[in-house]
């Protein structure tokens, strides 16, 4: 199995951070290089413990349907997301949010395993990981963004009225 782990610092507040992590409609905008569209029944909103949401998307010129399910989530430390169905023969996405110093630290750990075998982790270890982490750096990048500008009430109003994170 192979593991990816990014680290994106964030000048924001860490629940604001989480909630955009969650956000299936920020999660849209950060894959919108692999014109990712989400099909499944969820579709806009945040996701909850024992959510599962189904999206399409073209990697590596091929479309591929991929449907993760919210395994774990501790608000606003910690949230996992696993495959139910897609390309890979298994992968696990957890979300860690610490504080230190008025920054978030948001750290991914995604770890994955190719179908066939043998030539499964030579695609892994020469394609696939690089691929994986740059989408995951991308993602990183656009949660930062919003988080530290007034963006993320776009995708979090809900919060936003109620609170000011």
């Amino acid at each position: 199995m192979s593991t990816i782990e990014v680290l994106t610092r964030i000048n924001a507040p860490q629940e604001r951070c989480f909630y955009l992590a969650l956000s299936v409609d920020l999660h849209a905008v950060s894959a919108s290089k692999t014109q990712e569209e989400i099909i499944g029944d969820i579709r806009s909103g945040l996701l909850r413990l024992g959510d599962s949401v189904t999206f399409r998307a073209r990697h590596f010129g091929v479309w591929q349907r991929l449907t993760s399910k919210i395994t774990e989530l501790e608000a606003p430390a910690f949230f996992c997301d696993e495959m139910q169905q897609g390309a890979f023969r298994s992968m696990r996405h957890e979300h860690h949010f610490t504080s230190v110093d008025s920054v978030t630290v948001m750290r991914d750990v995604f770890q994955f395993e190719s179908p066939l075998g043998w030539l499964g982790k030579l695609v892994d270890a020469l394609v696939l990981k690089r691929y994986l982490s740059r989408f995951l750096e991308e993602r990183g990048r656009v949660v930062k963004h919003y988080a530290e500008t007034d963006a993320w009430r776009e995708v979090l109003p809900e919060i936003a009225r109620l609170s000011e994170l």
